[in-house]
């Protein structure tokens, strides 16, 4: 196949990821501020996007990770980033259908290494990177973030017995917004890079860029556009598992986890620590469930999404180790790369048909729980 071609497909397969990250992490913004009533979904999901964009011009110290610190360019081919990409939207998409919040970023990285160490050998992996840029954030950003929201939590609710309930409850709403939207901007930050760095990564093996290069304009304009399509589109079976499956969510409290969140992640992507947004985001709702009452976080809950998580890595590893191969075996192995993972993701799609999570039911859920408080006060 002309290595040209190669590299479009990868280009577009990048940008399919992206997609797909955008739907299935809208819920790491927006869940609380649509759980509490602070937004409507549509509204919510449409400023989410509109920021994703916006962040995405705002660094490139994770797209340059991606590029030139997981694995070494010179071993790899834009055949075998293929390869990876797939693993990774077929694990994104696995578990939006499941409603868990796993892994957008650990997905991509599990699918690369995995592609890159079958294909290519160890050698072609970089694991002092791996550990000192992934795994040790992946550990201490959901930490540091759910241990700052928890005490914000305590701090605001005792502020909040010295003030009116009415206006304190819909001050900490609009905080909501401005929290809210913070985290879209970080997460647009730190996710859309992951796509720019990919491409470059793509564009560098197949000799279009020098080794180092960061993302061109268009690559930057492109994966900003299509995560925040993705994100416009709203992955609510996730937000129904963020915004309610976890714990039980108030306005204040949800304003002091989207604080904690976004200041973890903007702090990691001026870093250039390419970390899970989703894990960050549901660390700060666990710490301010905890906060709030530490009877109220719902660990069944967690434990499949903890669950979900330790087996992101492996999990897209897998399928991006036996796609890689199979891609970098020539024509015939990126085509039955590509209509397998097609016929996949459109099985998926077809099975969520059956039982769709729409914006609706949430906002159903929203008001039955604003009943719930009226009758509580």
């Amino acid at each position: 196949m002309d290595p040209a071609l190669v590299v479009i497909i990868v280009v577009v397969t990048a940008l399919i990821f992206d997609f797909t990250n955008g739907f299935h992490d809208t819920a790491n913004a927006m869940a609380t501020s649509i759980a509490t009533g602070a937004l409507k979904p549509r509204t919510a999901v449409a400023l989410s996007a509109v920021l994703n964009l916006v962040g995405a011009f705002l660094s490139v110290e994770v797209a340059k990770t991606i590029s030139g610190g997981i694995v070494d360019d010179a071993q790899i081919t834009p055949a075998i980033i293929f390869g990876g990409l797939v693993g990774a939207i077929m694990w994104n998409l696995v578990t939006w259908y499941a409603g868990l919040p796993s892994s957008s970023s650990h997905a991509l990285f599990g699918g690369l290494i995995g592609a890159a160490w079958v294909a290519s050998g160890v050698d072609a992996i970089h694991f002092a990177k791996v550990v000192d840029k992934v795994l040790v954030p992946a550990v201490v950003a959901p930490l540091v973030a759910g241990v700052v929201a928890a005490l914000a939590t305590i701090i605001v609710y005792r502020l909040k017995k010295a003030a009116d309930p009415r206006v304190s409850h819909t001050g900490f709403k609009v905080g909501q917004v401005a929290s809210a939207s913070l985290v879209s901007l970080a997460h647009g930050t730190n996710d859309a890079q992951k796509t720019m760095g990919i491409i470059t990564l793509a564009l560098i093996t197949s000799g279009s860029l020098a080794p180092g290069s960061g993302p061109p304009t268009w690559v930057i304009v492109s994966a900003g556009l299509a995560i925040a399509l993705g994100t416009y589109l709203g992955g609510w079976r996730i937000t129904h598992t963020l915004g309610r499956g976890l714990t039980t969510i108030e306005p204040a409290q949800g304003f002091a986890a989207q604080t904690s969140t976004a200041t973890a992640i903007l702090a990691s992507s001026h870093l250039g620590f390419a970390l899970s947004t989703t894990h960050v985001a549901s660390g700060g709702i666990m710490g301010s469930g905890l906060g709030r009452d530490r009877h109220g976080v719902k660990w069944g809950t967690m434990g499949k999404m903890a669950a979900g998580w330790l087996l992101t890595l492996p999990a897209a590893g897998i399928v991006g180790a036996i796609a890689g191969k199979w891609a970098s075996t020539g024509t015939g192995g990126i085509i039955g790369v590509a209509v397998i993972g097609g016929a996949v993701s459109l099985g998926i799609w077809i099975l969520s048909r059956r039982e769709p999570v729409k914006p609706e039911h949430i906002v159903d859920e929203v008001a039955a729980q604003a009943e719930l408080h009226k009758v509580a006060a």
